[in-house]
């Protein structure tokens, strides 16, 4: 892998935009914002107490589930049994989140997925404790495990589903922190929390997200509420290459809830500048080539490449060119061999796929492999 020197995104901000610590406060008596990547906090509020997470802890119970289907432990194909205690405590009975799964029927993982991802169905979150563990609580104990090794170090589940129990407890920075989780490591299976309904056993539901269908950029994650916390949202939302994770909870009611969730996202947004770094098509670098009638290939992105900073993250901002090098001859136009890597404070904040910008045909004369070679072997390229 070669990695090409970094380099400051240089540039004085516009003079109307104005990024100083404005005040802001909200509503909800617990809060975080920060940025997915780098896990910048912008924003806190008790955001290391403890409290009753309700449905936002399901983020812990899918997480479960993603591990295994990565490894290999489990398939979406396989089909999990809704037993009577799936059935009563969390069918249609029950009065909460529910999927309508019908008593000892056989449902495949990827529909029990989209169950708890969109609609927040209690019976497909006990099914799948029981299925993976053998009871709902032995699945919980697993779940604090884990959470353990994560490093989240406050976090006790003792259910799968979040309802309520005085020791079922999460903090809102240890919360956010498997929201970047779930978003970074697995992003085959965060597009499940954008989904805006889901239809089982003839029913068809909506996501709760307030954020989903009228907050430019949000595509999730999660709402919660029980009576003894309120009413709270895991939420998220990207822009020109930046993402934000917010958590709120404490909140007396569905629209506090969203009106909070989109006022603190909106503030935070507003602290950048959309930055342009490269255009469409434009050269970002160059890559050296072993055994080409050329001996380097331009490097573009297919997108723009922009970055929302603020005017303290300009100052810190650098880009690298990341491949795995040398590229060998031939090489296609159009054909991916790295990325551009963008950071802020040394932390990874946004990366871009690149593509070779024109082709090199195979050199057949055996000087110049030999030469690129010894090229590689004294300078590295």
């Amino acid at each position: 892998m070669i990695v090409l020197c970094g380099f400051f995104i240089a540039g004085p901000l516009s003079a109307n935009r104005a990024f100083a610590q404005d005040e802001f406060d909200t509503n909800a008596k617990y809060a975080i914002l920060l940025d997915s990547k780098s896990g910048k906090v912008y924003f806190e509020k008790n955001a290391d107490e403890l409290m009753s997470p309700a449905s936002m802890s399901k983020i812990m119970t899918m997480l479960m589930v993603f591990e295994r289907v990565k490894s290999g432990r489990l398939k979406l194909s396989d089909e999990f049994i809704i037993s009577e205690v799936a059935w009563r405590r969390g069918g249609a009975s029950s009065g909460g989140s529910t999927m309508y799964a019908e008593l000892n029927s056989r449902v495949k993982l990827i529909d029990l997925i989209k169950g708890v991802t969109v609609q927040s169905a209690n019976d497909a979150c006990i099914a799948i404790a029981e299925g993976i563990a053998g009871s709902e609580e032995a699945f919980a104990g697993l779940m604090t495990k884990r959470a353990r090794e994560l490093g989240l170090e406050q976090s006790t589940f003792k259910n799968s589903t979040g309802l309520y129990h005085p020791e079922h407890r999460m903090t809102p920075r240890e919360l956010s922190s498997l929201a970047r989780y779930l978003i970074e490591v697995f992003p085959q299976f965060y597009k499940h929390y954008s989904q805006l309904e889901f239809t089982w056993n003839g029913i068809k539901q909506h996501n709760r997200n307030p954020l989903l269908r009228d907050f430019p950029g949000a595509d999730g994650i999660k709402t919660g509420y029980i009576k003894e916390s309120g009413y709270g949202l895991v939420g998220s939302a990207k822009r020109n290459g930046r993402r934000l994770v917010v958590v709120l909870n404490g909140m007396r009611s569905k629209s506090e809830r969203a009106r909070e969730a989109k006022k603190i996202l909106d503030w935070g947004f507003r602290r950048f500048q959309a930055v342009n770094i490269y255009e469409t098509g434009e050269t970002v670098s160059e890559a050296r080539v072993w055994g080409g009638e050329k001996a380097w290939v331009s490097l573009v992105s297919q997108t723009p490449v922009n970055l929302l900073l603020t005017e303290e993250e300009r100052a810190t901002a650098t880009a690298e060119v990341v491949y795995d090098g040398p590229l060998r001859a031939p090489i296609r136009q159009g054909q991916k061999v790295g990325f551009i890597r963008l950071s802020v404070d040394g932390k990874t904040v946004s990366t871009q796929p690149l593509h070779t910008g024109g082709s090199v045909d195979v050199n057949p004369s055996m000087w110049r492999k030999a030469y690129d070679t010894l090229a590689f072997m004294i300078f590295g390229g």
